[in-house]
């Protein structure tokens, strides 16, 4: 009965570090491939440089109760020098104070306007809809080129504008979309959000929207810069006006218009601070999932138990094979060697992975080992977001409850 219970652990252990060895080999090719084929923000300034856009741009920022960021955004702003820009703020039903903060920080510059927003129709998300009145009521976005969207969490490099413009005009995009810095001050931004990231990545891969698949293409709404012609073409933000996640709608409708659409890697162009409480980021990144979902729960609980497998179990598996090959279980099952090749190879190419992860998101790479403690975490949130959608629980957002039903 001993030898067999020592068999059997022996055959569990190697066919979890197995698995981790392939599962993890996969996703770190995965991140080379995606690295390779997806441009960075940064390579717009030597486009910039040798070929100026000269094009013009309105940037479009919606902001709903953002007195306590909007001066920091307006200077990041103000520094852009992009030889015709201008800039929309439309702050959304604001309590705050943030228009007259925005107008203080604009200052005499020129190129800023400020709309106020005093209501929202019942059937169009917030957020949405602000943005669809800043273009509809701004002769400065009527007249621009370019239309840009970018969220009032976002912090812009001096040269932003200028390189993304020049970028997209190089890369002969109708739309480009940019995935943000994230900054990692909070103890759940170091610990959580990576793997909140990795996630939504692993669901919309970013080399799919990059080859013009029409499958999961994907964009983010803290930065989407588009020709004028191409955002009129697909209806505007009217055309996702109920959406809580208005990125991902409006790149489908750009892969249903076959649209030529990329999406770049940030770098130090771009920073962004989603949320500043655990709180926040709990609620903010489950309405992300479940929309992402497209509010179905078994994709949700799907999701989290795939984490768990995975991100959790297999490198405990990997761990624990390194350690029967230290131990007489290695000595008693014949196996030692396989036990820590395995183990090894097994927790190499996880950390190797994660490491690379790390580094392109510019997170601190001595946590990278704790991701087991943030996707555990992560897919709590996936399994909790899938019980608040079969509940019914209203979400919150921007000001406004919604209740979205399940598919």
């Amino acid at each position: 009965m001993a030898d067999l219970l020592l068999t059997l652990v022996f055959v569990g252990l190697c066919v979890g570090a197995s698995a981790c060895l392939v599962y993890w080999g996969a996703t770190l090719g995965r991140v080379v491939r995606t690295c390779a084929s997806t441009p960075t923000a940064d390579e717009g300034l030597a486009l910039a440089g040798e070929h100026p856009p000269t094009g013009s741009v309105c940037v479009l920022i919606p902001a709903h109760n953002e007195a306590d960021e909007i001066a920091a955004l307006v200077a990041s702003l103000r520094a852009q020098d992009h030889a015709s820009v201008r800039f929309v703020l439309c702050c959304d039903r604001c309590t705050d104070g943030t228009a007259d903060r925005a107008r203080r920080a604009a200052g005499d510059d020129p190129r800023f306007e400020v709309l106020e927003i005093h209501d929202c129709p019942p059937d169009w998300a917030g957020k949405v809809h602000a943005l669809w009145t800043g273009v509809a009521r701004s002769s400065a976005a009527q007249e621009a080129e370019l239309l840009l969207f970018a969220d009032a969490d976002t912090r812009f490099h001096p040269a932003c504008v200028r390189a993304t413009a020049a970028l997209l005009e190089h890369l002969q995009l109708d739309a480009m979309s940019m995935v943000s810095t994230m900054t990692t001050a909070a103890w759940f931004e170091k610990l959580v959000q990576p793997a909140a990231g990795l996630e939504l990545f692993y669901q919309y891969p970013l080399t799919r929207t990059n080859r013009g698949r029409t499958s999961r293409p994907f964009f983010n709404g803290q930065f989407m810069l588009f020709k004028h012609e191409a955002y009129e073409a697909i209806g505007g933000h009217e055309s996702v006006r109920e959406e809580l996640l208005e990125d991902l709608a409006i790149a489908r409708h750009l892969a249903r218009a076959k649209r030529r659409v990329g999406v770049v890697m940030g770098g130090r162009m771009l920073t962004c601070r989603m949320y500043d409480t655990w709180g926040g980021f709990r609620e903010g990144w489950k309405r992300i999932y479940t929309e992402a979902a497209k509010r179905r729960v078994r994709r949700l609980r799907r999701s989290g138990w795939r984490i768990r497998l995975a991100s959790v179990a297999l490198p405990v598996l990997a761990a624990g094979s390194v350690v029967g090959g230290l131990s007489p279980l290695g000595d008693a099952a014949g196996g030692r060697a396989a036990l820590l090749a395995l183990g090894l190879g097994g927790l190499a190419v996880w950390l190797a992975a994660l490491v690379m992860i790390y580094r392109i998101g510019r997170h601190p790479v001595w946590m990278a080992p704790t991701h087991l403690v943030g996707a555990w975490l992560v897919s709590r949130l996936l399994t909790e977001a899938g019980r608040d959608l079969r509940a019914g629980t209203p979400v919150r957002w921007g000001g406004r409850t919604y209740v979205r039903p399940q598919r």
